[in-house]
């Protein structure tokens, strides 16, 4: 780490061999199961990546109509988009840049299918349904939570629907195992089952937490071939999030200051509530290179974030060596879910982006400054 001494913070790095790694793992299952994965660009939209990820996945599921055409122009292979709600004024642009488009509601699916297939004939139409099960205990999460507005419940659902369709998408998962998707699509086939014989294709969403050490590939493969053998041969897609960009970079940032008020406090040129938002919402405690929890090792900090908001904290860590102002604090697996959500609250500098080349090289991929700042702005 020692050759990174003398670049700017905070940064983003990540680690082309690691995320090489994923997606070769992603494509056996791809492969093996006959299923097609696609690139969650809610969870990981690095676009300098995307001609590596290219060789391996699909394409690109979007939320809307800048992340449509982002796979359009950076990609340019599948393009699948969905929205909890579509809006007049850009339903045009993004039938014409989408290969699936995939309807929350009926109402919706009503209003504008007609609509889209005139605009592309050749687009795919699904509506995502809600099966009604819930598998993760953190509500913020759990697409599937009592009075959820994501998807279309078996109550909402009647057989007319199924002209104007062409295939069905659910997503209930949250950084979970095989096991999890079994008892999941028990839920989906008692609700929706008897639906499925007249559809091309059902998408199974994201939450599956393939690339995570201790994932039961086999089963998930397994899984996904049975379902499909029941089911006329049927096209399956998943777009994990987390997945592609899981444990493959980090997030560089330096102590700026350390403080004491009964507890020692290290401030840092990153933070909580603008670079690594999940910490705060999940909550999610990240980890800290070379450090264990407070109390573990001689010496214990909390790490602060460099905004005025009192709950910027990323928890506290103990280290074997007093930290002090210049030293680097690294915070491991921060490629997904984090620069997508980026703000630049109080006005903080944003963090570079880079990737650690597979030949040892960093390219620095995109810096930010005063620019970024104000034009978010009037």
């Amino acid at each position: 780490m020692r050759a990174f001494d003398n670049i700017n913070t905070p940064i983003y790095i990540c680690e082309e061999s690691r995320l090489r790694a994923n997606l070769e793992l992603l494509d056996r299952v791809q492969k093996d199961s006959g299923a097609k994965v696609l690139l969650a660009l809610k969870g990981f939209a690095m676009h300098s990546t995307f001609k590596l990820v290219s060789r391996y996945l699909k394409g690109c599921c979007a939320s809307g109509l800048y992340e449509a055409r982002l796979a359009r122009d950076m990609m340019n292979k599948e393009v699948h988009t969905y929205s909890p709600a579509f809006k007049e004024s850009e339903i045009d642009e993004i039938a014409t840049l989408s290969d699936h488009i995939v309807f929350n509601s009926p109402l919706q699916l009503k209003k504008f299918a007609a609509r889209v297939k005139l605009v592309n004939p050749s687009i795919k139409i699904a509506l995502r349904v809600n099966p009604e099960y819930s598998s993760t205990s953190t509500a913020l999460y759990d697409p599937c939570a009592p009075y959820s507005r994501l998807g279309t419940t078996l109550e909402n659902f009647d057989k007319s629907l199924l002209k104007l369709i062409d295939g069905f998408h659910f997503h209930a998962l949250c950084e979970q195992d095989s096991s999890a998707l079994e008892r999941l699509l028990v839920a989906f086939q008692s609700n929706f089952g008897e639906f499925c014989s007249s559809l091309e294709f059902i998408n199974f969403g994201g939450g599956h937490h393939i690339t995570k050490d201790g994932y039961d590939t086999d089963k998930l493969i397994c899984i996904i071939k049975n379902f499909k053998a029941h089911n006329n041969n049927i096209e399956i897609y998943l777009e994990p999030g987390e997945a592609i960009g899981w444990q493959c970079g980090y997030l560089m940032s330096t102590v700026l200051d350390i403080v004491h008020n009964q507890k020692s406090i290290a401030i840092l040129d990153t933070s909580a509530e603008a670079h690594m938002p999940d910490t705060l919402a999940m909550p999610y405690r990240a980890e800290v290179r070379d450090a264990s929890e407070a109390g573990v090792k001689k010496y214990s900090y909390t790490l602060a974030g460099n905004t005025c908001l009192a709950g910027d904290i990323m928890g506290e860590y103990s280290f074997d060596e007093k930290l002090k102002v210049g030293d680097r604090v690294i915070f491991e697996d921060q490629i997904h879910y984090t620069f997508v959500k980026n703000t630049t609250f109080n006005g903080i500098k944003l963090p570079s982006l880079a990737i650690l080349r597979e030949s040892g090289k960093l390219d620095i991929i995109k810096e930010f400054g005063y620019r970024e700042y104000k034009e978010r702005l009037s």
